[in-house]
Order: C-alpha cells, then structure tokens, then sequence
C-alpha cells in the first residue's frame, strides 16, 4: 500500500465517525481534591464535534485518494 492509500482509508473512517456520530465522545479523570492518602476524582465526559458537511467532505475525499492510490501508472509507449 502507498501512502495515498493509507491517508485515504484514515479520511473514510474519519468521515464516517463524523456521519454517524456527529464527533468523538471520550472520558477523562480529573483530580478534584488530592489530602495526603485521599483523593477525590470526578469522570468528565468530553465531546469533539464534527460537523456533517465536513464528514461527507473527508469522505469523498478519502475515496478519491483510495482510488487514485491503487491505480497503476499508465506505462509509457515507444515506437
């Protein structure tokens, strides 16, 4: 695989996660109170958001480049 190929397949699934779920959700552990051996922690749920236009945008063009990388170079004629 080429480099076009792989930047295009991570595009696809780029778009994709930004089609379907309209962005990245995680969780993150943040330290609130921290006493000698006690500590107190609080789960923040983050979200990364990912507009639609943008996702059918990385879409197309993740599929451009897969076709466009596994495509062979024309061989040149002599004669």
């Amino acid at each position: 695989m080429n480099v076009m190929t792989i930047l295009g397949a991570i595009l696809i699934v780029i778009g994709a996660i930004g089609l379907i779920y309209g962005g990245l959700t995680y969780t993150s552990t943040r330290d609130v109170v921290d006493m000698g051996p006690m500590t107190v922690e609080v789960d923040q749920q983050r979200q990364v958001p990912f507009s639609p236009i943008a996702g059918g945008i990385a879409l197309a063009a993740g599929l451009v480049l897969v076709i466009l990388g596994t495509r062979r170079p024309a061989r040149a004629r002599i004669g």
